[in-house]
């Protein structure tokens, strides 16, 4: 792999993959699809990680063969010819089985069909490498609950990923892959992206298919995108629907900054992110205003029962025989929904409509997007449940790596955790943008802004 397909370092896989680059290369035939996937296949094979759940070394060379073959034909396959790509191991992917990171599916045979994300993936060119980590059945936002043991950061292999995407964030800031694809259904796209210092899109839910994926909460279940950088996911996002993901800058938007105490994350390194970052779409023509989003503690609120109580519902049978084959973290949060009851989950789907609608009106009226931090602490050592604030007590863990992202899976809005300058001691923080209606196209032009000047 030449150097100009790579950006940047992260210590783990001599860089990261720029996929524009990647793919002028494998267009203009400066690397071909089988010297590439050679190339992923090797760094996979010697990740440190923990995060390859599956390899499909042969059926990934056999395809890479025949897009090589094309490519000396002049027949591209799609706009990701050639490109290498991984999948969370929530997802189905034909000729691999799907274990979610459990012991329940230990003995999982092998899926007959590939669920349609694969199937587009496969469609637009790319090339399927296997499965990748994931928090047990996605049921965490810290990516160290699993079968296989945790995930470990690129950046610092004794501290999370965050999850439950944890392998699709990790391999890529290992520099291992140049897109994975992920689900989010209340951080699991951003919170990783965030703490390992890629881009995690979630746009809205059903823009993705999510058909072919193991269910956590069909409320909020969302298939979504990683990758290195802003160019990259905006690549992918318009290969896989049509559409225009970067517009080419960020005059005319109304950008509101979150004023109210609920945002405030606990790491000052992150709030000095978010102010950057604001900094940074005022210089390049945004409107950036103080906005105030009322009523979101009561949303937030409705989350964990929506959640479990679907979850629950999904578990019931075999949390009930097998429950001791569950992660105990996992086995904890089936526990605490059992005695959910259906009026008080019917009550909390009508609070999360009515809340959510508000907050929606009152933001539209103000601004177009908003900027917060994704997370409200970083990378912690893997294991922790709570860490110290020098002077101020004690922070929840796996709290701070969901509160400031599941407002936007509540309200169904696209957002999106775009990592900022790597801060002194080496720990990646990401802020997010989140829309207030259902575009993608501006918060990944406000996340490039950001991206290019912070």
């Amino acid at each position: 792999m030449t150097g100009s397909h790579r950006v940047g370092s992260t210590g783990q896989g001599g860089g990261v993959f720029s996929l524009p680059d990647l793919v002028r290369g494998l267009r203009d035939g400066e690397l071909t699809p089988s010297a590439h996937v050679e190339d992923v296949l090797g760094r996979l094979s010697g990740d440190s990680t923990n995060s390859v759940i599956a390899l499909d070394a042969a059926g990934a060379r056999r395809r890479a063969a025949e897009l090589t073959e094309m490519s000396r034909r002049g027949e591209p396959a799609g706009p990701l010819h050639g490109v290498a790509v991984g999948i969370k191991d929530l997802i189905d992917v034909v000729g691999l089985p799907t274990r979610c990171g459990s012991r329940i599916l230990a003995d999982a045979p092998p899926a007959t069909a590939d669920a349609p994300i694969v199937a587009r993936l496969r469609a637009a060119g790319a090339v399927i490498v296997g499965k990748l980590h994931t928090h047990e059945f996605a049921y965490g936002p810290l990516g160290d609950a699993a079968a296989t043991g945790p995930a470990r950061n690129p950046h610092d292999l004794t501290r999370i990923t965050g999850g439950s995407s944890s392998g699709s964030a990790a391999t890529l800031a290992a520099g291992h892959l140049p897109l994975t694809i992920g689900t989010d259904t209340g951080a699991s796209v951003r919170t990783p992206a965030a703490l390992c210092g890629v881009v995690g899109l979630k746009p809205r839910r059903a823009a993705l298919p999510g058909d072919g994926v193991f269910p956590l909460a069909e409320s909020f279940d969302t298939v979504g995108l990683l990758a290195p950088d802003v160019a990259s996911a905006g690549l992918a996002w318009d290969a896989l629907t049509g559409a225009v993901g970067v517009r080419d800058d960020v005059r005319g938007l109304r950008i509101g900054v979150v004023a109210d105490d609920y945002w405030r994350p606990h790491d000052p390194v992150l709030a000095a992110a978010v102010t950057a970052a604001a900094d940074a779409l005022d210089r390049a023509g945004a409107e950036v205003v103080a906005v105030r989003t009322p009523g979101v503690e009561e949303l937030a609120a409705t989350y964990p029962t929506i959640c479990g109580a679907e979850a629950y519902a999904t578990h019931r049978e075999w949390f009930e025989s097998r429950r001791e084959e569950y992660q105990p973290a996992t086995r904890g949060r089936l526990d605490a929904q059992a005695g959910t009851l259906a009026h008080a989950y019917v009550a909390a789907q009508r609070a999360r409509r009515r809340l959510g609608d508000d907050l929606l009106a009152h933001l539209a009226a103000r601004v177009d997007l908003v900027l917060t931090a994704t997370t409200r602490l970083r990378a912690t050592p893997i294991g922790a449940e709570e860490v110290e604030l020098p002077g101020r007590g004690t922070a929840a863990v796996r709290e701070s790596m969901l509160a400031l992202t599941s407002p936007f899976n509540l309200a169904d809005r696209p957002a999106v955790s775009v990592p900022v300058a790597m801060p002194a001691d080496g720990l990646p923080a990401g802020v997010q943008i989140a829309a207030v209606g259902p575009d993608v196209s501006p918060v990944l032009s406000a996340a490039a802004m950001v991206e290019g000047a912070v």
